[in-house]
């Protein structure tokens, strides 16, 4: 029998409405190449395509690292431009359209192109052994995929830019008072803490969670006129969904609700 190799990113569906999307290059410590690209971005597709993902997970397989960043064997060969995709930029994720929550559970070192897919994502839940940093300075390269401009958004500004200048790193710990992390867990305690954040985001309704993060992902961009104008027509459309009056109902009658994502 001819063994088959294991794809680079793994789909699941670990919980119900949770989408899991698992990089699956431990012996690289994740690092991205042409197939992690491709398949990061098709699970971005097939979550946002299908009803019954309202929120999903990026996570790692193994115990040495989140991601690496860029595969640089690939990078040598002459190949780096498979590291991007045309419409998720580096690793098929970090420029992607997303209307959907993505939580990162990042198992190890996220540095580099590692920490620039949490920064991608709208929430982190770490272990305690992680790490996250921007080595690239100390490399003679640059943070091209988002980390030296959402790492200051992030992170209080003075902090961002030394982290960025001098290329160390920080523990979970420490990202967590930073509020780049929202939650630190035990190493073996995960993926459960991180399926149980997904699962407080899905038992929302879908409408409401994708627009109200629609909003909050521009509120650093825009100005408050811009923002007041989106948040009303925001509101236009949640208020005249089914699930609009299917909350209210479910309230009154002491149960829980039954959305259907319109």
């Amino acid at each position: 029998m001819t063994d088959v190799a294991a794809p680079a990113v793994l789909i699941e569906r670990p919980a119900p409405f949770v989408m899991r999307a698992t990089l699956n290059r431990p012996a690289v410590r994740n690092a991205v190449n042409g197939e992690v690209a491709q398949r990061l971005e098709a699970a971005v597709d097939e979550a946002e395509a299908d009803p019954e993902v309202r929120v999903a997970i990026l996570a790692a397989a193994g115990d040495k690292s989140f991601c690496a960043g860029a595969d640089l064997a690939v990078a040598a060969s002459g190949r780096g431009h498979e590291l991007s995709t045309a419409r998720g930029g580096f690793a098929g994720f970090v420029r992607a359209k997303r209307s959907k929550p993505w939580i990162a559970a990042v198992n190890s070192n996220a540095l580099g192109g590692g920490l620039e897919l949490c920064l991608a994502c709208d929430m982190v839940v770490a272990a305690r052994a992680a790490r996250f940093g921007l080595p690239e300075v100390k490399r003679g390269i640059f943070a091209g995929a988002g980390g030296v401009f959402r790492l200051p958004r992030a992170i209080p500004r003075a902090v961002a830019m030394e982290l960025i200048a001098t290329g160390e790193s920080i523990g979970a710990d420490h990202a967590f008072t930073l509020g780049l992390v929202n939650r630190v867990v035990d190493d073996s305690l995960l993926m459960a803490e991180a399926l149980t954040l997904a699962s407080l985001v899905a038992a929302n309704a879908p409408l409401s969670v994708r627009e109200s993060l629609t909003l909050a992902r521009q509120a650093d961009q825009l100005d408050e006129e811009e923002l007041w104008t989106l948040s009303q027509a925001a509101g236009r459309r949640i208020a005249a969904s089914d699930d609009a009056r299917e909350g209210p109902r479910a309230f009154l009658e002491k149960r829980a609700p039954n959305w259907s994502g319109g």
